[in-house]
């Protein structure tokens, strides 16, 4: 009988999710995994997450009862399966006699692996339905107090979560939140300051656990605390469940009123959260704030997975594990340490630790911010994240970066891998350098590192990865997202290609290579050099589109040039002296899998190019300096506009050579007019240019101050047009109307002086480069039009402009289907 299953593997229905999915594999295999947040779960759990629990509703819980079975009575299917078909169970959906056990199973493994200080398995009230550790907590929240009741927990900046009271999440929004900190000397709790504080403000509910803070929490001092003031006492042990399970730190069971914990981290299980709890009333209220008050259907298929992790969890491999986690944790913060890096919090004794990023700073006290050094670092191979420490201010700029070892242990770290892996990243970090954009916004911080000190960082990771057990391959066009210096492509031939792609390549490659690459046409080839350090490599280059390229290489240097591309491309690494120079980007740089074919015949440099990495000094015939003479007139200017403007009453006024109108009824009327709805302006008298052509945009880069090729298609940007010295000529708007179409919008007054400009730039007559007077601008075969003369024909344009609350709707409202 025909169904209507989907038969096959993901493979076969979808090849393109399958790709993603090995691909991601393929980055947790080749990176250093640094965030102590993650682990990797077992294939077995993987598994059991995939089995045909997912397909099932089961809104409610098992029967009460189960939560004192044993695991033995629990699995006696004959049983249970008899109670059900007799008695049914309390879920509103049927079909849940295995969720049922699943479940039960799952719970009571949770139990026997957290009982602890006296706290039998009997005595833990456990759900496990909670989707991960937000939810659980805000179900705390919702069974423990009331919206607008004063609640205590750490600040986020100081280690704490977003879910314990930080103002953007609903927590922060529901609750009046008190956050105790750490004392800034000793960057540790003071619990007697937390005392004071609970004195001070009376709140309903204290949470305990942290998210960045690295020290052993004293769950004894903080139930101390809460019992003093009448508070529940909520723990978070979402980051050390699984050193707790080991016994390798404290248990909260006992001293809170309500746990909560993720199952994804240190527990090295499936995403999701459990409550616990040893209050059968409180119990009944979570169970309630759980299921209906939080959530709907729970994912059973998680809860298979949560039994396999919490048997797991109960053996002597795991606690080794988790012993280990630490010793590495602790090791890697010393050697940092002794490499010259602040740890916030002094230290750590746990799984995770903190590095403050300001211990690198540039020479004008620039200093690298967390973002800057975790992106780094990841080009690298080493995962880490941006993390504020004591004394930041936002979160949205962290002066830290957060790591811990769970990740590394697992592939087999031990503290002689984990100190190599600390000096691979002290070696990164103090190769980087901070530096910040002319601008008054302290997130304008960025960083460029050493290319290659990064580059063999990236091959030292590789090493470690494989030393630790992994299988590794060499890049293939599977994987084509990973380059190494040491990369071979070809075991015979003497060249191989590259395939270079992306809609900046072209001014990305007039960057890097030596050749005029504006000269090449699809079907067209040149010889090149690429410089990368002190070397000079002889290349070849194919163009077979204005956006694709081969580049043809010495299969000797092949590993080196595609990490060089790759690197400029990512915008990290220092080009030269100029610690803001970049590369136009991003690109594709892939290896091609056609035969390469010999290098052209020819010159390899362009001697008229301003720049290029590595450009040597030259000679040249220097090129006069622009100059301009205005031809001064009496007689007013009218736009095409001007009749109407008599017609209709307008105050005429002379302005920039025009006569223009300034107001037609009074000054108030007419500005009130554009505040509440909209207003008409006359702008015809504008210069209006239009730059076409697949180098406009690097014609444009040539002359504006900004990033003109950075511009998405229907966006602008203020900018000005800059001489040799960087004096402004005017300044312009610049429109993107298409990939290859820009409008250049200028002030009337100088209209006519930057029109005669930029024609002599772009014809090569007057001087755009001091350091290389003879050299011409990028983008010279750039199309430029007048659009205001009327030999423009179809392409002249009119400008008026609509300015008010209203513009968009008016202009919407004029459009024809």
């Amino acid at each position: 009988m025909a169904d209507y299953l989907f038969r096959g593997s993901l493979e076969d229905l979808d090849p393109e999710v399958y790709k993603l999915n090995q691909l991601e594999a393929e980055r947790q295999y080749r990176r250093l995994i640094l965030i102590p947040s993650e682990s990797a779960s077992p294939l077995a759990v993987r598994e059991a997450l995939g089995s045909a629990f997912h397909n099932i509703y089961a809104e409610g819980y098992p029967d009460e009862n189960t939560r004192w079975m044993s695991e033995e009575d629990i699995l006696d299917y004959d049983a249970r399966l008899g109670l059900y078909r007799r008695y049914s169970d309390p879920r509103y959906y049927k079909g849940t006699e295995y969720a049922n056990i699943v479940e039960a199973l799952a719970r009571r493994r949770c139990a026997e692996t957290f009982a602890a200080n006296g706290v039998t398995a009997d005595d833990l009230y456990v759900n496990v339905q909670a989707l991960s550790g937000g939810p659980a907590n805000n179900a705390v929240y919702h069974a423990l107090v009331q919206p607008g009741d004063t609640v205590m927990g750490l600040d986020l900046l100081h280690g704490g979560h977003l879910s314990h009271g930080s103002k953007v999440n609903r927590s922060g929004k529901y609750y009046n939140i008190v956050h105790y900190s750490v004392d800034p000397d000793s960057e540790r709790i003071d619990y007697e300051a937390v005392a004071e504080l609970a004195r001070e403000h009376k709140p309903k509910m204290i949470i305990g656990g942290f998210s960045s803070y690295p020290w052993i929490a004293d769950w004894a001092a903080l139930r101390a605390i809460a019992d003093s003031v009448g508070a529940f006492l909520f723990v978070d042990i979402a980051h050390v469940a699984g050193l707790v399970a080991a016994g390798e730190y404290p248990s909260p069971i006992g001293h809170a009123h309500v746990i909560t914990t993720t199952t994804h981290k240190t527990l090295c299980g499936p995403r999701g959260a459990v409550i616990m709890t040893t209050d059968s009333a409180l119990a009944k209220k979570i169970d309630r704030a759980v299921f209906p008050g939080e959530q709907g259907g729970p994912h059973v298929n998680v809860f298979s997975a949560l039994a396999l992790a919490f048997k797991l969890a109960q053996t002597k491999e795991f606690k080794n594990l988790q012993r280990q986690i630490i010793k590495n944790c602790v090791a890697l913060t010393n050697r940092l340490e002794e490499r010259g890096f602040r740890i916030p919090f002094g230290g750590t004794n746990t799984h995770l630790m903190n590095l403050d990023t300001k211990s690198v700073t540039a020479p004008d006290g620039t200093p690298l911010s967390g973002d800057m050094a975790a992106r780094i670092l990841d080009l690298a191979g080493i995962v880490v994240n941006r993390n504020t420490i004591p004394g930041d201010r936002s979160a949205l700029n962290p002066s830290g970066i957060r790591m811990g070892t769970p990740w590394i242990t697992q592939r087999g770290f031990k503290e002689k891998e984990t100190l190599q892996l600390a000096d691979i990243i002290a070696d990164i970090l103090h190769a980087t350098t901070p530096y910040r954009l002319n601008s008054r916004k302290t997130r304008n911080l960025r960083a460029k590192v050493d290319f290659d000190v990064l580059a063999n960082a990236k091959i030292r990771v590789r090493d470690l990865a494989i030393s630790a057990g992994i299988d590794f391959n060499p890049p293939s066009h599977g994987y084509p997202h990973f380059y190494y210096l040491d990369d071979k492509f070809s075991q015979d031939d003497e060249f191989v290609s590259l395939d270079l792609s992306g809609a900046r390549v072209r001014s990305f490659l007039n960057t890097c290579l030596s050749a005029d690459i504006e000269a090449l046409s699809p079907g067209e080839s040149q010889p090149t050099h690429i410089h990368i350090g002190n070397q000079k490599i002889d290349c070849g280059l194919y163009c077979q589109t204005m956006n694709e390229y081969k580049l043809t290489v010495p299969n000797a240097s092949a590993g080196l040039i595609a990490e060089w591309l790759r690197s400029l491309s990512d915008g990290f690494v220092k080009l030269d002296d100029d610690i803001e120079r970049k590369s136009p980007g991003p690109i594709s740089v892939i290896v091609s899998s056609e035969t390469a074919s010999n290098i052209p015949v020819g010159n390899p440099l362009a001697e008229s190019k301003p720049y290029y990495i590595g450009i040597e000094k030259g000679a040249g015939i220097s090129l006069p300096s622009f100059k301009y003479k205005s031809v001064e007139s009496d007689q007013l200017k009218q736009t095409l506009l001007h009749a109407a403007h008599i017609k209709l009453g307008a105050k005429m006024v002379p302005f920039a050579g025009w006569d223009m109108p300034v107001w037609y009824a009074s000054v108030a009327a007419e500005h009130q007019a554009v505040r509440t709805a909209a207003g008409l302006f006359d702008v015809s008298h504008m210069g209006v240019y239009q730059a076409e052509g697949p180098d406009a945009a690097a014609f444009l880069d040539s002359v504006c101050a900004n990033d003109i090729g950075s511009l998405n298609v229907g966006r602008s940007t203020y900018t000005h047009f800059l001489d040799p010295d960087a004096n402004v000529i005017d300044d312009l708007f610049v429109y993107r109307e298409d990939v290859e179409k820009y409008f250049l919008v200028v002030n009337a007054a100088n209209d006519n002086k930057d029109w005669a400009w930029l024609n002599a730039v772009i014809s090569g007559e007057v001087k755009v480069d001091n350091q290389r007077p003879w050299a011409r601008a990028f983008g010279r075969k750039v199309n430029l039009l007048n659009l205001r003369d009327p030999l423009t024909d179809k392409e002249m344009r009119v400008d008026i402009a609509i300015q008010g609350p209203l513009s968009r709707e008016i202009l919407m409202s004029l459009k024809s289907d």
